[in-house]
């Protein structure tokens, strides 16, 4: 199985490729190398809603990064800021699955510091093993 920091960019999708239109603006869809979590999705899009063109990802299918920019010249540069968004959001999203591990760690570790648990531990670390 893939991790989320193997999540990136891995092209653009086949079935929405980018078309000029009459419309002011150029529709891309960029597709992840795997489907990224929910969380991760709802993080990307909370980090990217105040960016100049509108950037998202649907948490429910966790694929496509959607979003449009104006010019074909602005191709490049849209894509090298998405980069930089999902790396951000990778990093973003394993510190808090570590941070939530080690608070769970740590409650765990205080309950069994408690009564005759905590007794028995606090005997068996002090075992001396040497002599």
């Amino acid at each position: 199985m893939e991790g989320i920091s193997d999540i990136r960019i891995s092209g653009i999708d086949e079935k929405r490729p980018p078309r000029i239109r009459k419309e002011p603006y150029i529709e891309l869809f960029f597709k992840l190398v795997h489907e990224a979590p929910k969380e991760w999705c709802e993080n990307f899009n909370r980090l990217v809603s105040k960016w100049e063109y509108t950037v998202r990802i649907n948490p429910s299918v966790g694929l496509f990064i959607e979003t449009w920019v104006r010019k074909p010249d602005e191709v490049g540069a849209s894509l090298d800021a998405l980069k930089k968004a999902v790396s951000h959001c990778n990093d973003a999203y394993i510190a808090s699955i570590e941070s939530r591990a080690s608070a769970a760690a740590r409650a765990d570790d205080s309950s069994a510091d408690e009564g005759e648990q905590g007794h028995l531990n606090r005997i068996v670390a002090s075992l001396d093993f040497d002599s």
